[in-house]
């Protein structure tokens, strides 16, 4: 996420940047049709940050989070880490194999941030329980800040483009 979030600032210095330095807009609408990729991009950047990806447990399971682990983590045992506003959330699964002639009904459970105990699903021709959910929430000081000036500049840029705005629509006044 916060690689996503990087990358989605570096698209908007780029839409900033990628213009010679004697390059002079033109019209008010040049202006705000850059400063509107630009804000798409910042808004972009600070959704990654606020709003975790919903993954479905067989995605949590094939990615490389589990497998990262030295010693490796027992084969019952699911981990993910993930952004939540100023807080890195790690999150362990503790699995239960279901037997093949289980008289359980299977419901493999959808993509969520969190799923709750009793989430069914099927990795590798094996199907698995929840059993034991585990959450732990660190707070990261810097990821405040980080969000607090995504805000602040989404409302700079607004501003910018207000003023365009108004400055634009007094140009093009024609008085009768």
């Amino acid at each position: 996420q916060i690689q996503d979030a990087r990358n989605h600032v570096n698209q908007a210095i780029y839409l900033l940047m990628n213009r010679d330095v004697s390059y002079k807009f033109k019209t008010g609408s040049e202006v705000l049709k850059l400063m509107d990729a630009v804000m798409l991009q910042l808004s972009r950047a600070r959704n990654r940050l606020t709003t975790p990806a919903t993954l479905t447990l067989p995605e949590i399971a094939s990615s490389g989070l589990t497998k990262m682990f030295t010693p490796a983590l027992p084969p019952d045992i699911l981990v993910n880490f993930y952004i939540n506003l100023n807080k890195l959330c790690l999150t362990v699964y503790q699995l239960h194999v279901l037997q093949p002639s289980t008289t359980k009904n299977f419901k493999p459970a959808g993509g969520s941030i969190l799923h709750n105990p009793g989430a069914m699903f099927e990795f590798g021709n094996q199907r698995y329980e929840v059993s034991h959910v585990h959450k732990v929430e660190c707070v990261v000081p810097w990821l405040n800040d980080a969000l607090v000036f995504f805000t602040v500049s989404l409302q700079l840029c607004q501003q910018l483009k207000d003023k365009i705005s108004v400055f634009s629509s007094y140009w093009n006044y024609r008085p009768y």
